[in-house]
């Protein structure tokens, strides 16, 4: 059984890089694929960490890497694309990073790197009320059909746990959650916070207790861009000295009490 739910925090970790391209309030030329821009893929269909308010996309991904690209002197451009095509787009370098509640996992490792992590999340278990799966075991012993975002950890480890034959793939978690009120699935693996803000929406739906898995949220980076990979680090361990990534993660996850 997994441990107890917990809180999303801030754990940007990491030692403060020496190199600074900062102090000179230049960038280094070649750091990012357009000169001048940040390029960020996202999936903005992940309440809070990215989706549209209006035509802008928002969230906490979005203010992070806004910030990271302001303190690097470049202008971000976030593009909303399939979520399952974040990684090999920066592979390819067509995306300077992929920051879209991205979980580091050995298999995505083996396509970009990834940042030090900015913050931590669950996978939950949503069900209909009065429903016999209770836990994730019952869910996983059973011959249950669950719905998950493809691409996502949820896909991946559901697909480790019970197989693709009981897995429905769904191009974001609303649509996971109307099948599973129509009945077509019996379960949906999803993000904690989009799960919270799905649940709120359909009356119904419960999340079990206890988790599925925590995970660490980064962004994605091209290999062969270690230079872009270390200003990042840097960054992002300044903003997590000086508060900053504390204070957008509250801005759309209050703190409770």
């Amino acid at each position: 059984m997994k441990n107890k739910l917990l809180k999303m925090v801030a754990v940007a970790m990491v030692a403060c890089v020496g190199f600074s391209i900062a102090s000179c309030g230049k960038k280094e030329k070649g750091l990012t694929i357009n000169e001048g821009k940040l390029i960020m893929a996202t999936n903005a269909a992940f309440a809070p960490y990215e989706y549209y308010d209006g035509d802008t996309i928002v969230g906490i991904d979005a203010e992070i890497a806004a910030e990271v690209a302001s303190r690097l002197n470049l202008e971000l451009e976030i593009q909303d694309v399939a979520f399952d095509s974040i990684i090999a787009g920066v592979q390819s370098g067509k995306y300077d990073i992929g920051c879209a509640g991205m979980t580091i996992t050995d298999e995505r490792l083996q396509s970009v790197n990834f940042t030090t992590p900015y913050a931590t999340g669950i996978q939950s278990i949503i069900v209909k009320e009065g429903s016999e799966i209770t836990d994730i075991d019952t869910l996983i012993d059973g011959d249950y059909i669950v719905g998950v975002q493809q691409g996502t950890t949820g896909d991946l480890y559901m697909s480790d746990d019970i197989g693709d034959d009981r897995i429905d793939r769904y191009n974001n978690g609303a649509d996971a959650i109307l099948a599973l009120n129509n009945g077509n699935v019996d379960a949906v693996v999803i993000d904690n916070q989009p799960a919270l803000a799905l649940v709120e929406a359909n009356e119904g739906l419960i999340i079990l207790e206890t988790p599925y898995t925590e995970e660490e949220y980064a962004m994605a980076v091209n290999k062969d861009n270690t230079e872009l990979l270390n200003e990042i680090n840097r960054v992002l361990a300044e903003m997590e000295s000086d508060g900053t990534i504390d204070a957008i993660i509250e801005k759309y996850i209050p703190s409770e009490g």
